[in-house]
């Protein structure tokens, strides 16, 4: 029987001092048995986490974070780490402030059906560009999907500036595990000058949950001890 929710979620907001809701929030999550990882920094929170489904749902809620949700049968994580970064997610591009303003954020449905019909409903063609590591592409990825084979999300902007010919005149949708890596590549891409950017909300995991997982082939790779997870949201 799967009874250990696994819950991903981020949010990018203004956090005065992420070192003392570090402590506040280790001594919260150790009282309530979780497991994971939470990272946070000036720019916001971003949280991997896994144990009994009350006690997992209370610190979202506290957070006030939406969440992605899947099951396991046992606990995925060895243990608990809440660590202060510079950011939550690298990019090293300082001009890419998500609390300040987010790009579109296109939801599983429409999505779905943009990938399907080809075209967004102005009749742009549609391009998918996975912005994740190469290694997490090879478990899987959208039919088609752009892959620009990054090491690391830091290389996002160089590859941006000697491909962006490949997104010009298309209607783009930038996607990723859960949402935060394409959330910032969105508003990079429009930064840039490229009009009609779209970040996936929620990323590939909402994705599955909403849509059954159309137009994917192969797995998502999680950062957890399940490694990789199918469109049912199953290890």
């Amino acid at each position: 029987m799967n009874s250990v929710l696994n819950v991903s979620a981020y949010r990018f907001v203004d956090i005065a001092d992420p070192h003392a809701l570090r402590a506040a929030l280790l001594e919260r999550a150790r009282s309530l048995d979780l497991k994971g990882t939470i990272l946070l920094a000036s720019e916001g929170i971003n949280l991997f986490l896994a144990g009994a489904p009350e006690a997992v749902r209370g610190i979202v809620a506290f957070l006030q974070l939406e969440a992605k949700e899947s099951w396991s049968q046992a606990q995925p994580f060895r243990k608990l780490l809440v660590k202060v970064k510079r950011e939550i997610i690298r990019m090293d591009t300082p001009s890419v402030q998500p609390a300040r303003g987010r790009a579109p954020a296109l939801d599983a449905k429409t999505a779905r059906r943009w990938i399907g019909q080809g075209h967004d409903d102005a009749g742009r063609p549609v391009v998918l560009l996975d912005t994740r590591n190469a290694f997490e592409v090879d478990y899987g990825t959208f039919d088609g999907a752009i892959d620009w084979r990054l090491s690391k999300f830091s290389e996002f902007p160089a590859a941006l500036a000697a491909r962006r010919a490949q997104l010009e005149g298309k209607a783009v949708i930038s996607f990723c595990t859960g949402g935060i890596r394409c959330e910032k590549a969105a508003i990079h891409m429009r930064d840039s000058g490229l009009d009609n950017v779209w970040q996936l909300e929620g990323g590939i995991l909402k994705y599955f949950e909403e849509t059954g997982g159309a137009h994917f082939r192969g797995k998502c790779f999680v950062f957890d001890g399940r490694e990789a997870l199918d469109t049912s949201l199953q290890a």
